[in-house]
C-alpha cells in the first residue's frame, strides 16, 4: 500500500491508503463514536454518529477512505451536537428502560448517552408498541430495544453461509427478525456471538441473566472510547 498523509485535528499522519478515516482515527488514538460499525463486518454507515468534516463536508468515516492531504475534524461543537441528536432520537423512537436491561453497563447507546451528557430530552418520547421474539431455545429478540444498526444482519453465519437475521416491512414498520429454521441448531457459542455482535440489548442470550454484576461491566468505571484514547492521549 502507498503511504499517505493525512490531517485529524490539526495533527499530521501518515497511513497507509485504502484505510478508511474511522481505522486510522483509531489507530492513532482519536475516538471517533459509531453504533452500526463493527470490527470484522464491512461498513455500511447507518447510524451515522461517526459524521465527520471531511474536506469541508461531513461525511461517515466508517465509508470513507482515507486519500492523501485529506483534512479531517472529529470533534467540533456541532458534531458532537449532531452525535448527541441522533443518540436522543435513538432513545426517543423506541422502549429503552436501561435498569432493567441485561446490556446495562456493557450496552454502547447508553454509553454513549452518558458521554454525551444527555438529560432532559428534547424530543417526545413514542413509546411504540413492540413485541418480543422469545421462540428461538437459545436467543431472543427484544424488538423495543433494536436501533436498526445493520450489525446482526451484515455478520454472517459462516461465510458461505447466509445470515440469521433478515429485515420485514418498510419505514416505521421496519424490523429485524430471525430465521427460526436457520438457527434451529445454533449452540451456546454462536447465540453469545450474536449477543455481543448487537451495541444494544436487542440481541439477548437465554439463561445467561446478569452474570457480570453492575459496577463490573464494561462502561461503569470508564467512558466508551476511553480505551482508544488511552493509547495515543485524545485528540
Amino acid at each position: 500500500m502507498n503511504k499517505i498523509t493525512i490531517t485529524i485535528n490539526n495533527k499530521k499522519i501518515v497511513t497507509e491508503s485504502g484505510k478508511s478515516v474511522l481505522e486510522i482515527a483509531k489507530e492513532n488514538g482519536i475516538f471517533i463514536p459509531t453504533l452500526c460499525n463493527y470490527e470484522g463486518i464491512a461498513p455500511q454507515s447507518s447510524c451515522r454518529v461517526c459524521t465527520c468534516v471531511i474536506d469541508g463536508r461531513k461525511m461517515t468515516a466508517c465509508t470513507t477512505l482515507a486519500k492523501d492531504k485529506m483534512n479531517i475534524e472529529t470533534n467540533t461543537e456541532e458534531l458532537e451536537e449532531i452525535r448527541s441528536v441522533i443518540v436522543e432520537l435513538l432513545f426517543a423512537e423506541g422502549n429503552h428502560f436501561c435498569p432493567s436491561c441485561e446490556k446495562s453497563g456493557n450496552c454502547e447507546l447508553q454509553a454513549l448517552a452518558y458521554r454525551f451528557k444527555m438529560m432532559v430530552p428534547q424530543f417526545p418520547y413514542d413509546f411504540p408498541a413492540r413485541d418480543v421474539d422469545a421462540v428461538n431455545p437459545k436467543i431472543m429478540i427484544d424488538h423495543n430495544r433494536c436501533i436498526l444498526c445493520k450489525r446482526c444482519i451484515r455478520r454472517k453465519k459462516e461465510p458461505e453461509n447466509p445470515t440469521w437475521f433478515v429485515f420485514e416491512n418498510r419505514g416505521n414498520k421496519l424490523k429485524i427478525n430471525l430465521d427460526h429454521e436457520l438457527t434451529a441448531d445454533m449452540d451456546d457459542e454462536l447465540a453469545q456471538k450474536a449477543m455481543d455482535t448487537c451495541p444494544v440489548g436487542a440481541i439477548i442470550r437465554k439463561e445467561k441473566g446478569f452474570d457480570v454484576p453492575i459496577g463490573s461491566r464494561k462502561y461503569d468505571s470508564k467512558p466508551i472510547g476511553s480505551d482508544i484514547e488511552d493509547q495515543g492521549g485524545a485528540v
